[in-house]
């Protein structure tokens, strides 16, 4: 089982780009799988996790409903935003400068294959990521991603989660709120959840900006102990 992942560093990279090179990775591994079973080999698939910053988009997921974009084409583009309907699991939610994305595209065969597992995990390194902050993070139950003050009028969400699987490989992620600008969530009803606040590491900490690389690095450090896995930086 090769747990080696490499990980890839995007800057601040328009969101379609990112996606088709996730479906070329996926597609690369995928077809890997199938050759290894019909010619009955035993090639090595890779792993890898991309880590990016998106100009403002909102991305809607197939089980979504469009109807949580609460404004029309041309608010979208005097707010210099795009919307895309996309193949991962979730409803609607905003991609920003100042959020840490992270896209793991796994063969799950090199380390477990349980998507449940898979998405606990990835929350985990979340959780421990902000608690290295002194910023108390959790799960709510019923509703995939990271949260603060769960079970109180303050709730509020501060990562937000959607994956797609196949043959147990995966793609999308995650992206955590490090200094987004939160007004963009005023526009949709984010993940589909009415009444739910969203919030950011910087406001948490009560500072102008939290530096994205250092989130990174906390990040990547906890993803590997979680995963048991190697990383490979570009």
């Amino acid at each position: 089982m090769n747990k080696k992942v490499k990980v890839q560093n995007l800057g601040l990279k328009d969101y379609k780009e990112v996606w088709d090179y996730q479906e070329q990775l996926f597609k690369e591994t995928l077809d890997l799988k199938i050759k290894n079973r019909r010619e009955n080999s035993n090639l090595e698939t890779g792993n890898h996790l991309l880590l990016v910053e998106h100009p403002h988009v909102y991305t809607l997921g197939k089980s979504g409903d469009a109807e949580n974009l609460l404004i029309s084409e041309e608010e979208l583009e005097q707010k210099n935003a795009s919307f895309y309907k996309i193949n991962r699991g979730g409803d609607i939610t905003y991609h920003g400068p100042g959020q840490l994305v992270a896209y793991p595209i796994l063969d799950l065969d090199n380390f477990f294959t349980d998507i449940h597992k898979y998405l606990r995990l990835l929350e985990e390194t979340v959780i421990l990521t902000l608690r290295g902050y002194g910023v108390k993070a959790e799960r709510s139950k019923g509703e995939t991603g990271v949260w603060l003050d769960v079970g109180t009028p303050f709730a509020r969400k501060i990562c937000a989660m959607g994956v797609r699987a196949s043959r147990w490989v995966t793609m999308h992620g995650l992206a955590l709120n490090v200094n987004a600008d939160l007004g963009y969530f005023d526009n949709i009803i984010p993940c589909g959840i009415q009444d739910k606040a969203v919030t950011s590491l910087n406001v948490e900490l009560g500072k102008k900006e939290v530096p994205l690389d250092e989130v990174q690095e906390k990040l990547l450090k906890h993803f590997a102990a979680l995963f048991e896995a190697e990383i490979l930086a570009d």
